[in-house]
């Protein structure tokens, strides 16, 4: 476009700046507001960015404020429960240390000193509980009853002789040693006595070492006092 067709009159803008060139060409004048929008934007974009972050973590349960409280509330019990073991620990120990050995040291030499006399007052008070007392059955019964000594097995061969002479030795002097004819049908040593001879069975079992519970009365045909041998004798002594 040249001179002749520009249709304004010439103005400061006409001037050419020091290059040639128009200064402000078709440059409109720029408001203080125009330059500092684009920072204010910028600036409401962050702050709402912000307050999404912290709408978000308030909502989240994990971010809260109660779990830590309470981890240190659960926190301070196991440090307490430590404190009581601790605290056991060392009452465990004086009393261990402590009580144990009095009362190993003391009282328990005095419980078996104790026990010691118990016992041997005991055994002076019931020697019956160490055996029957031969002698005085030997005296309530009747030394002169017939009393037969039998064998009842083949293993038992010459128990019936040893029988007859400890029944001699404490003073019985009618005695017989043999074999059972046929088969008794006991399984054990035992005594049969007739009647009125109970003492007399007492004294025998108790020397040949037959328990009192295998002594019966039956109904004799030969003899006052019948001991049938099954096993060997324990004959006291």
């Amino acid at each position: 476009m040249t001179k002749s067709h520009y249709p304004y009159p010439p103005d400061e803008f006409d001037v050419r700046g020091p290059e040639g060139s128009p200064v402000g060409v078709h440059r409109e004048p720029r408001s203080g507001w125009s330059s500092a929008w684009p920072f204010l934007l910028v600036a409401v974009v962050f702050a709402g960015l912000a307050v999404a972050v912290v709408g978000f973590l308030s909502d989240d349960p994990g971010g809260s404020e109660n779990p830590p409280a309470a981890q240190q509330e659960s926190a301070a019990p196991e440090s307490s429960a430590e404190g009581e073991a601790a605290e056991g620990d060392g009452s465990g120990e004086e009393s261990g240390d402590g009580s144990g050995e009095q009362s190993g040291d003391g009282s328990g030499e005095g419980d078996a000193e104790a026990t010691e006399e118990s016992s041997e007052e005991s055994s002076e008070e019931s020697p019956e509980e160490s055996g029957p007392d031969i002698a005085s059955l030997v005296a309530a019964g009747d030394t002169s009853a017939f009393v037969r000594v039998l064998n009842d097995d083949s293993g038992v061969s010459g128990e019936a002789g040893r029988g007859a002479e400890a029944l001699g030795a404490q003073g019985f002097s009618n005695t017989e040693a043999t074999n059972y004819d046929g088969d008794s049908g006991q399984t054990t040593n035992v005594v049969w006595y007739a009647e009125g001879r109970a003492e007399t069975a007492a004294a025998v079992a108790a020397i040949l070492g037959i328990p009192a519970e295998e002594t019966s009365q039956q109904p004799l045909a030969n003899g006052d006092v019948i001991v049938v041998i099954k096993e060997a004798l324990t004959i006291a002594e």
